[in-house]
């Protein structure tokens, strides 16, 4: 449970909006994961099964009806690993513009493109058909294309 820790806190963080919520929404998931440890079949790939607990939270979560807060710009570049100048200018483009995207293309664009998950995992856990999250898949990937051509002229 613990190797998948960073990418649970990372899609948490994009989630919730909020670091500390983000925490305690991965907090939570963790534990109840552990409580019910029995339920994940040994021998498959347990993120899916870790993501599918922090995604039904969250969904708990907002069902309180509490607002969203907006990411500042040093918590989204936080999100990111940058290994030089220029790249991190261009992460940095790339996480705002992320953040203009419907939740539930940015969803799937992070379980799929970053997390490098199956459709069908990625469908798990957002509790819809394959065929939906490609249909987003697709049309987060030609949105995020057009906000990057906007936003500086660059291709993603």
């Amino acid at each position: 449970m613990l190797d998948n820790l960073g990418r649970l806190r990372r899609y948490a963080r994009v989630l919730e909006r909020d670091a500390a919520t983000a925490d305690d929404l991965v907090q939570d998931a963790l534990e109840l994961a552990w409580r019910n440890w029995r339920q994940w079949r040994p021998g498959s790939d347990i993120r899916p099964w870790l993501f599918s607990i922090l995604h039904n939270r969250h969904v708990d979560h907002v069902r309180r009806a509490r607002p969203p807060t907006e990411l500042s710009d040093a918590e989204w570049a936080g999100l990111a690993v940058p290994p030089g100048h220029e790249r991190e200018s261009r992460m940095r483009d790339l996480v705002r513009v992320l953040a203009q995207l419907p939740d539930e293309q940015r969803e799937v664009l992070l379980l799929v493109v970053v997390e490098g998950m199956r459709y069908q995992d990625a469908a798990g856990i957002l509790g819809v058909p394959a065929g939906t999250v490609m249909s987003r898949l697709h049309r987060g990937r030609e949105r995020l294309r057009q906000l990057m051509m906007e936003q500086g002229g660059m291709e993603p």
